[in-house]
């Protein structure tokens, strides 16, 4: 049996709306409405569209990357 996708994906108001298994997926849904978190899991919060250095919207996998590297980051 497959694993559930690690990316979840809530809007501002917090409610859950995807799970994605990569998470430029899941920073393109955060784009199209301009607002909410991915996060890693259903707690550790990775990314909040509007409160990031960038938008989603400029580039799917610069923001990817940022998720990945905090990820990483909280690994170690």
């Amino acid at each position: 049996m497959a694993a559930a996708p690690p990316f979840k994906v809530y809007t501002a108001a917090g409610e859950y709306v995807a799970a994605c298994k990569y998470a430029s997926d899941a920073v393109a849904i955060c784009a199209i409405s301009g607002s909410g978190t991915v996060r890693h899991g259903h707690k550790h919060i990775v990314w909040r569209e509007g409160s990031e250095e960038i938008s989603a919207s400029e580039s799917y996998d610069q923001a990817a990357d940022i998720i990945l590297s905090r990820i990483t980051g909280r690994a170690s």
